[in-house]
């Protein structure tokens, strides 16, 4: 610990008793007490400890002892409360108070959390701690229950498992989102692979995105972050990883956003894939707009696809002149963007840059339709509820939603 003397600032810790000046002029008066401190006798070899603090005695100069102190955290105000309130303002916390606290408190199950297993947890941590107190009286102390209560093994900060209501409908939850899920680095140069795919679902990451381009000879699917230096990695192999691993942490629904730069043949041979891999764990609507969509407890175990539909996502991608997925007024007031595309061009599956008919195949198993909003933001958020739809938004145009319409953004 830093001591203070009358002209120079030291360091002593136990085990090298070193000292550090804090001024050149004390070089001398350095060099004397690192020279005393070798030639005087060894620590004791029991030094007197303070079972609460953990203190240590020296000898200096073999003519006066000096204590340094080895604190701990103190317990905040609320820690020592809840200990008063379970032990009844008693000094010590013995295993049936522990377990009220467990139970009653942190809300532990109070089945499992028997008295027996209550005691088996003061015992582990009086374990930990025997070795800073001279008392054997089968108790916590004040001390003894802040140490407890950080610790990761024995108090774990919160059970992993889901507690919420999930039978309402998918939309009305936050999900846990990834983006450019395959990549191994950054996006520009690094390589795709499964490997960050697997990892991700291992988390118990529940959303994922795939980009899906054609490979250099324009016969099968790649993934890879388009138009960059990045390696390509065959759909295929990330389809059979995905399959393998989606729901090792978690049973409720895996959504699989796909952005789409394929050929309607690819699009038909994604469909193939996506069907052959997945079987019936691919969840398909029945309708194509769907008014509401199920809940998480209702869709565990399936697997998700979400995109834009073939014709729409080729004409958002026409226009270049409009950058933004959706321009709002200093008003408050937004305009609508022209490469916003209209709903009723949903059912048309005309491929408008290559001429050829969309894959139907391929457009049956979009459950999620993304796509920008119709006719500006707020009436997509307001009169845009009678179907289920993923709106396209950039982080600017999300910010300034949240900032003009947090109402509707959050219902």
């Amino acid at each position: 610990m830093l001591k203070e003397g009358p002209k120079i600032i030291y360091i002593i810790t136990p085990k090298n008793s070193s000292f550090t000046c804090s001024s050149q002029k004390h070089k001398k008066t350095h060099s004397l007490l690192q020279n005393s401190i070798k030639e005087s006798p060894k620590p004791y070899k029991n030094p007197q400890k303070n079972p609460k603090m953990g203190s240590h005695s020296y000898k200096m100069f073999m003519c006066f002892s000096r204590k340094f102190k080895i604190t701990e955290a103190q317990p905040p105000f609320d820690v020592s409360e809840a200990f008063s309130l379970f032990t009844d303002n008693g000094t010590y916390m013995n295993a049936a108070q522990l377990r009220r606290f467990l139970v009653e408190f942190q809300a532990e199950d109070a089945a499992a959390m028997t008295d027996a297993a209550a005691t088996r947890v003061l015992d582990q941590i009086l374990q930990r701690r025997r070795h800073l107190s001279k008392f054997t009286k089968q108790a916590l102390t004040l001390d003894d229950f802040f140490f407890f209560l950080f610790c990761n093994d024995l108090n774990a900060p919160i059970d992993d498992q889901v507690h919420h209501d999930m039978t309402d409908p998918l939309q009305h939850y936050y999900i846990y989102t990834g983006h450019n899920s395959y990549l191994t680095g950054n996006q520009l140069s690094s390589d795709c692979s499964d490997v960050p795919l697997i990892k991700v679902l291992k988390r118990g990451v529940r959303v994922i995105e795939l980009d899906i381009w054609p490979n250099s000879a324009k016969n099968d699917v790649n993934v890879l972050h388009g138009r960059t230096l990045t390696t390509p990695v065959p759909l295929i192999k990330c389809l059979k990883s995905i399959r393998e691993h989606a729901f090792v942490a978690t049973p409720y629904p895996l959504i699989i956003t796909l952005e789409d730069h394929l050929t309607p043949n690819l699009q038909a041979k994604t469909a193939k894939m996506l069907t052959e891999i997945f079987g019936e764990m691919l969840y398909t609507p029945d309708s194509e707009h769907l008014e509401e969509f199920p809940s998480p407890e209702e869709l565990k175990y399936r697997i998700i696809i979400s995109t834009k539909p073939p014709k729409e996502y080729l004409e958002a991608k026409v226009p270049k002149d409009n950058k933004d997925d959706t321009s709002i007024g200093s008003s408050g007031d937004e305009t609508q963007p022209s490469d916003i595309p209209d709903d009723s061009d949903d059912d048309e599956d005309i491929d408008t840059v290559s001429g050829q008919l969309a894959a139907p195949e391929y457009k049956r198993l979009i459950a999620i339709r993304a796509g920008k909003p119709k006719d500006g933001l707020r009436a997509a958020l307001r009169h845009g509820l009678e179907k289920v739809r993923r709106l396209s938004l950039s982080e600017q145009a999300l910010e300034k939603a949240a900032s003009n319409y947090g109402v509707d953004v959050l219902r």
